[in-house]
């Protein structure tokens, strides 16, 4: 098997596109594309339905993407194990998650998980969402707290917080009174929006979209702290839910009601190896707490 095709293959699926996956891999769109076609005919299956410039994995590329994760993660582990002698006492607890949940969720529960288990080492591996779900399958982490639904599929999955998606604005707003607001009230305050990769925007997205409605975007950012800092500087407002504020920007912005309602579910979940870390339980249980305080 052709292990160059192999990460072709994973990093077009996770970049959504063969531009993008062939720029991350530092490859012409030609090279790219010809190990994929190695690839599809070395199995003699079509991996992807080529679609003008995107490629669309086929029902057999989707069932192929897991097993060729696992692939190339055990041959990217194969240094780590010979070097390692392994005789490893108090092993960390290892957390992943995704970077928008880190201020308002992980930090709180870190912090409750350090009081109650003062002894105990954390380590929090942060990846972006579209990254998530390879090292979900690689299992190298013992407890993950993600957005709903989960990038992979057939994992254990506990919701720990139902989240209403809330208007972000600086406390002396002329509209920070209202007790809710929807497209047709902030038509003259400019949207700060996360971009459409994210979750929280495809869900809200598709919420307007239903209403008839429109939400014209002011500015677009990637990042999560971007978007709340321009809030905080009164550049804008921005849509935001739970365990999105840092602490210390929480008194200098106001939450108010979204119109039309948007639910963002958060979950966590466990590894699935046969020898979980003792402490996971204590950690899921900070979790829920800061998911009922956030």
């Amino acid at each position: 098997m052709n292990l160059k095709s192999l990460q072709v293959f994973v990093k077009v699926i996770e970049e959504g596109t063969l531009a993008r996956a062939s720029e991350k891999m530092n490859l012409s769109q030609s090279a790219a594309s010809r190990l994929i076609q190695i690839l599809e005919e070395e199995f003699q299956t079509k991996l992807f339905l080529r679609d003008k410039k995107r490629l669309i994995p086929t029902p057999e590329g989707d069932l192929f993407y897991p097993t060729a994760v696992r692939i190339l993660s055990s041959i990217k582990a194969i240094p780590g194990l010979l070097s390692k002698a392994r005789t490893e006492t108090g092993a960390p607890l290892r957390i992943l998650c995704h970077p928008r949940l880190i201020s308002g969720l992980i930090v709180p529960a870190m912090i409750r998980f350090a009081e109650r288990e003062p002894r105990a080492r954390l380590k929090l591996e942060v990846y972006p969402r579209r990254y998530l779900g390879q090292h979900i399958l690689e299992d190298s982490y013992d407890i993950g707290i993600c957005n709903l639904p989960l990038p992979v599929r057939n994992i254990d999955v506990e919701v720990i917080s139902n989240s209403p998606v809330r208007v972000l604005l600086p406390k002396e707003h002329p509209l920070a009174s209202a007790a809710s607001l929807g497209p047709e009230d902030l038509a003259d305050v400019c949207y700060i929006a996360l971009d459409e990769t994210t979750l929280l925007r495809q869900l809200t997205d598709l919420e307007v979209i239903r209403a008839g409605l429109m939400l014209p975007i002011g500015h677009e950012v990637s990042s999560t702290s971007a978007a709340v800092g321009l809030v905080k500087a009164g550049l804008g407002f921005t849509l935001i839910d739970r365990g999105m504020v840092e602490r210390d920007l929480a008194g200098d912005l106001i939450q108010i009601a979204w119109r039309p309602h948007t639910t963002m579910r958060i979950g966590c979940f466990r590894s699935r190896r046969p020898d979980p870390h003792p402490l996971t339980a204590v950690f899921r249980d900070c979790l829920l707490e800061s998911g009922q305080r956030a």
